[in-house]
């Protein structure tokens, strides 16, 4: 019995993914849950496994096609003399005496099914049955992808799901001639999304950004101070982000446009604090959600943070975990960025930019002292945020750092 290889539903607000590599190939045996194919979504890498154990009868996308939730990826047939019984031997038929021998006579056979046309072989029977069903040919269907290019069901579903063909469409201009050197690679769907959200990002908000800086010098103290015995009591190391995700918890509570977003001519406020972070793996950068961050300590929203990372760079991290932020910290610190202009994150208000700490001179009650300095940028939505509340937004957060007691004392 044949089972369809179908694509999972793939999460929120994700309507479509890619395949990007097949693990299996046509013809190969395959065992309950083994890994065959990789679809890549705007969001992350998702395996699909085996429904069943059998052999790859025909693979209906191919790397590269795009599908939709629920599409058949390929078909799963039951292994080659798998459940067959053994055929009974049959009596050799009595011996006609020539006298009463009957002339042979031959009659014409009639196909049972759609006929291959000449150059291809027969149909598999599901694939017969559904063309049967749908007075489909054979011809029509074309050569197929099971062994010996005999067509599938898949290869069936693959055709009735053809749209009509449409008017040829204007020839489209050449690629660019390539220089010596040069490499030609096609975009990921993950860095095609990025560029398409961050550009409508662009175009939509009235997006600015308003700066600060905030010393540093007490968070370390207080880091430097209780880093043991808290990892010792956590499990976890402590670090900065956390200091920031309290500081922006506080700052949004005070400034609520900053937390909301718009839908068509109406604000959305939002009594909770949903924190994406953007970390960067292997395949660009993605904002997995804290979510309810406005109701965690330091020690969970460390190890949670720490979790994504180790996920997203292992290629785990869940589809559903980066949906719903409400508001975003990046972090450009990390690799070395002194000021950036950080692009909304859609539908998101505002988002934070960290940066790298540095020692710079800096004029402390009248006098010049060294002082581990961080720029802060602040980019947010002028339809919602005004300027007056983003420039007090930031000087809360800088106030917060700079003395973290008052994120002890929700002050």
């Amino acid at each position: 019995m044949a089972t369809d290889i179908l694509v999972p539903t793939l999460g929120e607000s994700v309507s479509s993914a890619t395949v990007a590599r097949w693990l299996k190939k046509a013809g190969e045996a395959v065992a309950v849950d083994e890994p065959l194919v990789e679809l890549e979504t705007d969001k992350v890498t998702v395996e699909v496994n085996a429904p069943a154990a059998g052999v790859i009868e025909s693979i209906a996308a191919d790397e590269g096609a795009e599908v939709a939730p629920g599409a058949v990826l390929g078909v799963i047939g039951a292994s080659a003399g798998a459940g067959a019984a053994p055929a009974k031997p049959q009596p050799a038929p009595a011996p006609v005496p020539a006298a009463v021998a009957q002339p042979k006579v031959e009659t014409p056979r009639v196909p049972a099914g759609p006929v291959a046309v000449p150059g291809t072989h027969a149909p598999l029977p599901a694939a017969a049955k559904m063309m049967a069903e749908n007075n489909v040919t054979a011809e029509q269907v074309g050569t197929g992808t099971a062994k010996d290019g005999r067509i599938s069901k898949g290869d069936v579903l693959e055709f009735l799901a053809r749209p009509a063909p449409a008017a040829p469409a204007a020839k489209p201009a050449a690629p660019r001639a390539e220089e010596p050197g040069e490499e030609r690679v096609k975009m990921t769907r993950l860095r095609i999304t990025i560029a398409r959200r961050l550009k409508e990002a662009q175009n939509t908000a009235a997006m600015l950004t308003t700066f600060n800086e905030v010393d540093m010098g007490a968070a370390m103290a207080l880091r430097t101070e209780y880093r043991d015995v808290f990892e010792k009591k956590h499990g976890v190391r402590l670090g900065f982000m956390s200091f920031f995700v309290k500081a922006c918890v506080a700052a949004l509570k005070e400034f609520p446009a900053v937390n909301a977003e718009i839908d068509g001519d109406t604000i959305i406020y939002k009594h909770f604090v949903h924190m994406g972070i953007a970390v960067g793996g292997p395949n660009g950068l993605v904002v997995p959600v804290l979510r309810n961050a406005d109701k965690m300590g330091f020690a969970e929203i460390e190890k949670t943070i720490g979790s994504f990372g180790k996920r997203v760079r292992d290629g785990q991290l869940k589809l559903e975990e980066m949906a719903g932020g409400s508001f975003t910290i990046t972090n450009g610190g990390i690799y070395g960025s002194l000021m950036s202009t950080p692009i909304l994150n859609p539908p998101q208000s505002g988002i934070l930019g960290m940066h790298k700490i540095q020692e710079r001179p800096m004029v402390v009650n009248g006098k010049v002292e060294v002082r581990p300095m961080m720029y802060l940028a602040l980019s947010y939505d002028h339809r919602i945020v005004d300027g007056k509340e983003a420039v007090s937004f930031l000087v809360r957060v800088k106030e917060s750092i700079e003395d973290p007691r008052r994120l002890m004392l929700d002050i």
